[in-house]
């Protein structure tokens, strides 16, 4: 997929790029793998604000992708659709039986083509195989943590991991943030890598366009009060010699913010920093 870019009718439109949609096939959703998606604006069950940032934008509703690809026998791609709700696009399958599905659209999947989730599916885009059944260099996306959990990670735009090695009943897979951790051999995880590359080039050019996207805008600290902002206050633009941090005074940069949960943490080998 290509980037667009506009003529500079506007100031808005100058640095305007998108991401010409020529893959997408079809325009409206299949309506029975549909669901409504509720907003909150940022608000939890009491009301009270939790997330700060958040409303407005543009209706729209979820689609059910099936991320488990635990049903046997060959699928027909019927569609590649664009889904709001993600930075890659989704296709629509559908089983010889007449049922379908969405999945994630691997780069290169194209209308027609077949797709297969079994232990000895070819290795083609799109087809899903256990961990320890892939040969070593082998790119992946989609990938399990827990076996038959259904993919947590790898599924963003361009995205796409890889097998290094096999170690037992474990199997190393590399991250695209340069992380390598060992995940059970009966783990699945969908060939080739996340289609939509060019996702990440896209400039939004104008702040209506993030407000569609249901972002609101974001207050700089030092532009605020002392009473309002660490960063706030004095003469001139200045932080106060305060390192930078929340509004409530925690440190928001350098610091971990992953939990530790300590099955987990064993199974990294090596971490992305």
């Amino acid at each position: 997929m290509a980037v667009k870019r506009y003529k500079p009718l506007s100031p808005a439109r100058r640095f305007s790029t998108r991401v010409d949609k020529v893959e997408i096939t079809r325009k409206s959703p299949e309506k029975c793998l549909t669901v409504t998606k509720k907003k909150t604006g940022g608000r939890n069950s009491y009301g009270r604000m939790t997330v700060r940032h958040r409303g407005g934008g543009s209706k729209r509703k979820y689609r059910i992708i099936d991320f488990k690809r635990n049903r046997s026998g060959e699928a027909e791609v019927i569609s590649i659709e664009y889904d709001p709700n993600r930075s890659a696009n989704i296709a629509l399958i559908q089983y010889a039986d007449g049922t379908k599905s969405y999945i994630l659209a691997p780069e290169g999947l194209r209308v027609g083509m077949k797709v297969e989730s079994s232990e000895t599916a070819p290795l083609r885009d799109g087809n899903v195989r256990p961990l320890g059944k892939l040969p070593e260099g082998t790119i992946i996306h989609n990938i399990e943590l827990n076996p038959g959990q259904g993919g947590k990670l790898v599924r963003s735009a361009g995205a796409g991991a890889s097998v290094t090695a096999k170690e037992g009943k474990y199997v190393q897979v590399k991250f695209p943030s340069g992380e390598v951790r060992l995940i059970n051999a009966l783990c699945r995880a969908t060939v080739g890598r996340v289609g939509n590359m060019d996702h990440e080039k896209v400039k939004l050019g104008f702040a209506g366009a993030s407000y569609h996207r249901g972002r609101r805008p974001r207050v700089r600290g030092t532009a605020m009060n002392a009473v309002d902002h660490p960063h706030g206050g004095g003469r001139g633009k200045s932080k106060g010699g305060n390192i930078p941090s929340t509004p409530w005074g925690k440190i928001s940069k350098g610091v971990k913010t992953r939990k530790k949960k300590k099955p987990s943490e064993r199974m990294i080998i090596r971490r992305k920093k």
